[in-house]
């Protein structure tokens, strides 16, 4: 059964770090590209950020850029995403989301990342003082 299970998630105030993990079961996450989204309340869901499945390739939406960090721990199955500089335009639910039919860019991902098949249950950040 495939699944993904997204943990990390918490409170931090502005200017701080998390970091969100992505564990996933079922399948070898090294073999496909897989993606952060979030959602904020009463906003659409926002790509966050992709990388590849081969040569850990990245991208991320302009709002994050050197600010977040996505990679990836084959041995152990996880992906993160580490947040610095984090500001309260951050608040969110974060997804981790992949399919099993991808194995490309990080660019392919990005753009297929709302229809991708996969997705854990998302996790709660919130940047406030």
């Amino acid at each position: 059964q495939v699944q993904l299970v997204e943990s990390g998630g918490g409170l931090v105030q502005p200017g701080g770090s998390l970091t969100l993990s992505c564990t996933a079961s079922g399948f070898t996450l090294d073999d496909y590209a897989i993606g952060w989204l979030r959602q904020a309340p009463g906003k659409e869901r926002e790509r966050v950020s992709c990388i590849s499945s081969r040569d850990g390739d990245t991208n991320y939406t302009s709002s994050v850029k050197g600010r977040f960090t996505i990679s990836r721990d084959n041995s152990k199955n996880t992906v993160y995403l580490q947040m610095n500089s984090q500001n309260p335009e951050d608040t969110a639910v974060y997804y981790c989301a992949t399919d099993l039919s991808f194995q490309g860019s990080a660019d392919g991902c990005y753009y297929l990342l709302n229809d991708f098949g996969s997705w854990g249950q998302g996790t709660q950040v919130t940047v406030s003082s």
